[in-house]
């Protein structure tokens, strides 16, 4: 088993390299178009205040949309909410592209939600590799489906620090039977603040939240660097602490669920979406991870005995920086309010 952990340590310094001086990006967008006559929509956009060097994150309408007046600009803080007025003509959007531009410099996300008086709400994700949408005549529940798994999917695999725990979470389990039971707790313990925070039955400011999850990682990290004897409260009962950092994560993951909105008509599925997506893109994650550590124990068994220190410091150097890097965003979006 030591030869198996200092083997995932190899694998924690490939993956640190990708991972470095990165978390998650900045706040997704939003668009919104509501019908409020034939062919005329309100359109409201709400963006960070915040912007990446080369990214100009704007929303794209078709060319048929004219706008009627000047935007009118909305205090939020560190968001920023622009509303105004389109005329679309007289036949329906049905066909029509609508998209967010630069998402891919921005490294984020936006949603896309459309309310028509000739058919039910649409509400849909917008990725840096999907930044355009062709409205449909009607949507189906699939599309929430395949549109909020894919969300789940893309926050988890892009949020190095949730990625980063699940990783000490590998180093620090001696068994097997153990690793099971602590990443359970740790599914059960966000997906249940996940849900919480999503239904409106709990809320907590976000940057906050950021902060303590990058102080999660580091504590794992602490607890790691250490030689294991006299053996402490988080290496006798991992699950316990699992299920406790569980808990702060599924903030994290339902402020991301939160910028993205829930269909009015489908919460709970698009919920559950969500959550499934997450799942499967930690199980991915675990399953890659054991096996590079089987494939490095077996061929770079010398590279693995000397490892560990350097792959658990390395992890500790990274949670520091993103404690400073997001208490800094979050005092800087204070001042900003």
């Amino acid at each position: 088993m030591i030869a198996a952990r200092r083997a995932l340590a190899v694998a924690w310094l490939v993956l640190v390299g990708a991972a470095a001086a990165r978390a998650h990006g900045l706040d997704p967008v939003s668009l919104a178009l509501r019908e409020t006559g034939p062919g005329t929509f309100e359109v409201t956009w709400h963006a960070s205040a915040l912007r990446l060097p080369g990214a100009d994150v704007q929303p794209v309408l078709p060319a048929r949309c004219r706008s009627t007046g000047t935007p009118d600009a909305l205090d939020a803080g560190d968001r920023v909410v622009l509303r105004w007025t389109v005329e679309c003509g007289a036949t329906d959007l049905a066909g029509e592209t609508i998209a967010i531009a630069d998402l891919a410099a921005a490294k984020i996300n936006g949603l896309l939600s459309i309310e028509r008086t000739s058919g039910p709400p649409i509400q849909t994700v917008l990725s840096p590799r999907s930044p355009a949408f062709v409205v449909p005549a009607r949507p189906g529940r699939f599309d929430v489906i395949r549109a909020y798994v894919a969300l789940g999917i893309e926050h988890i695999l892009t949020g190095p620090d949730h990625l980063l725990f699940v990783f000490g979470l590998l180093l620090l389990v001696p068994t097997s039977r153990l690793l099971v039971q602590t990443i359970t707790a740790f599914t059960l313990g966000h997906s249940v603040t996940l849900s919480a925070a999503a239904l409106g039955m709990a809320a907590v400011p976000q940057r906050p939240v950021e902060v303590l999850i990058a102080v999660s990682v580091l504590v794992l990290a602490v607890e790691l660097a250490r030689d294991g004897e006299p053996r402490t409260l988080l290496r006798r009962f991992p699950w316990g602490m699992a299920v406790v950092f569980g808990l702060l994560h599924g903030f994290g993951f339902a402020g991301a669920l939160a910028d993205a909105g829930l269909p009015a008509g489908d919460v709970p599925l698009a919920l559950v979406s969500f959550n499934g997506g997450i799942e499967i893109g930690q199980l991915a994650f675990v399953a890659g991870i054991v096996l590079l550590r089987g494939a490095l124990a077996r061929r770079l068994p010398a590279i693995a005995v000397r490892a560990a220190g350097p792959a658990v410091y390395a992890m500790g150097t990274l949670a520091a920086f993103w404690c400073y890097e997001r208490l800094a965003l979050w005092l800087a979006s204070s001042q900003l309010r």
